[in-house]
C-alpha cells in the first residue's frame, strides 16, 4: 500500500511538473515571438496608412495647382 501511494503521488508530481513546464513555455513563446510579431505588423500597417495619407495629400495639392 505504501509503495502504491508513493508511486501515485510521485507520478502526479511528475505530471504536474510537465504541465507547469508546458504553460511556462507557452507564455514565453507568446511573449518572445507572438507579441513582437504583432507589434511589427501594427507598425507596418501604421506606416502604410501614413504613406497613403501623404500620397493622397500630394495628389490633392497637385490637382489644386492645375
Amino acid at each position: 500500500m505504501e509503495t502504491a501511494a508513493l508511486l501515485y503521488f510521485g507520478g502526479g508530481t511528475l505530471l504536474f511538473f510537465f504541465w507547469i513546464y508546458g504553460i511556462v513555455s507557452f507564455v514565453r513563446d507568446v511573449r518572445h515571438r507572438l507579441v513582437p510579431g504583432l507589434r511589427q505588423y501594427r507598425r507596418g500597417r501604421q506606416q502604410q496608412q501614413a504613406e497613403a495619407e501623404r500620397q493622397e495629400e500630394r495628389e490633392q495639392t497637385e490637382q489644386q495647382l492645375y
